[in-house]
């Protein structure tokens, strides 16, 4: 270890050399009235143990607004008066799936669903990536026959339409909750969840119909635009992000 390096720990003040610089215009006019460089000096050391003094002042930690048990929302605006007062029974059990990034979301809304249900009709797991060996609960769930998931996949069906065609009636369904591209990374680096069914809710379609009715613009996936010669962008010249794009235009998911 160098004799000249004295070990400090990470609460120790570092010593801040004193920078050259050139005189300001202020500093000038007090050297021409018979202040010299030495109280020049003086007058910013003092303006910088006043500032330093300023970082040993106490923070106080900001407080977290009041939350309800319920509904996860801030007491001043609780949403627990226009939910049932007492759980709704159904036959069917959910897991939602939830991406990390939604959980610190101020309007997340899977608290409101599960604050209507029973306890054990509605589990949530946070997390990206869920195996047989880290959760053989989930792993048990979708093997089952009668386990549907909510994805809006090339092969998913109304899920209206698969009650009607199918002799078992769904008991679980899984939902993931995330924004697009997060919900597609979970469904393709998740080789449990292409094991069920993949279904689609009428209002879903409906919901989107109206959006495009009112301004809003569709927007092609990146797979799409390359297998049609229609990305805007250069290739990347790196080799991982080149081989993805590979991937993606010969209908490889990864």
């Amino acid at each position: 270890m160098d004799p000249q390096k004295e070990a400090r720990t990470p609460g120790d003040p570092v010593a801040r050399p004193l920078a050259s610089r050139s005189p300001t215009p202020n500093e000038e006019e007090r050297w021409e009235g018979g202040a010299g460089p030495a109280a020049a000096a003086l007058d910013e050391e003092a303006d910088r143990a006043t500032a330093d003094g300023l970082w040993e002042l106490p923070v106080e930690p900001a407080a977290r607004r009041p939350e309800c048990s319920r509904c996860s929302r801030p007491q001043k605006v609780c949403l627990c008066p226009f939910l049932p007062v007492h759980p709704l029974h159904i036959s069917t059990h959910l897991y939602i799936i939830q991406h990390p990034a939604e959980e610190s979301k101020v309007l997340r809304t899977v608290p409101l669903l599960a604050a209507c249900l029973p306890q054990d009709k509605c589990k949530v797991k946070i997390g990206r990536r869920f195996s047989e060996e880290r959760d053989p609960e989930l792993s048990t769930v979708c093997r089952k026959s009668g386990t549907l998931i909510l994805y809006p996949g090339a092969e998913a069906a109304n899920l209206e339409d698969f009650i009607l065609d199918s002799p078992i009636y769904p008991s679980t369904i899984i939902i993931i909750d995330g924004t697009w591209s997060q919900a597609k990374d979970i469904f393709y680096k998740n080789s449990l969840f292409r094991l069920p069914k993949q279904t689609l809710l009428r209002p879903l379609q409906a919901l989107c119909s109206f959006q495009l009715q009112h301004g809003a613009q569709i927007r092609l996936s990146k797979e799409h635009l390359l297998k049609n010669g229609l990305y805007p962008k250069p290739m990347p010249k790196n080799k991982r992000k080149l081989r993805k794009m590979e991937l993606l235009m010969n209908s490889v998911k990864i």
